[in-house]
């Protein structure tokens, strides 16, 4: 393919994401972007997670990453405690405070807020005290 004289002066002194191809600033370092980066590393944690039972300290620590982020995933609802009881971390419901496992609302507010008659159903075995898990992507959700 031969280049013309426009595209060889656009795009040859420009770096790209490698898996997301976002234009990157000449000075980053990185091969993949910030958010590919995120996404990459959540990939890793989603398998340690599914092969431990392991709490947000845990994984904050083995993977050298602030427990705040383990806390951001928590609450987008991609991991969840396996136990509601004796959690280390209370998250409550942003509508109605009652005690949740992950997320940011209650199964009662978020049939409420989305007008179905169905919510999620979390994952609760006895025994499992403190510890998490990865949360599938159910295909019939429906994306925003």
């Amino acid at each position: 393919m031969v280049k013309t004289l426009e595209q060889a002066s656009l795009f040859d002194n420009m770096k790209f994401c490698a898996i997301c191809h976002r234009s990157l600033p000449d000075t980053y370092e990185e091969e993949l972007c910030p958010a590919c980066q995120e996404n990459h590393l959540f990939s890793e944690v989603k398998e340690y997670i599914r092969s431990r039972d392991v709490t947000e300290y845990q994984v904050a620590e083995h993977f050298n990453i602030p427990r705040l982020l383990v806390k951001k995933w928590i609450a987008e609802g991609r991991i969840e405690y396996k136990e509601q009881e004796e959690k280390i971390v209370n998250l409550h419901c942003n509508m109605c405070g009652a005690e949740i496992t992950f997320g940011t609302l209650c199964q009662k507010c978020y049939r409420e807020k989305y007008h179905t008659a169905q919510g999620y159903v979390p994952l609760q075995l006895s025994g499992e005290k403190h510890k998490m898990r990865f949360l599938e992507k159910d295909s019939s959700a429906s994306e925003d």
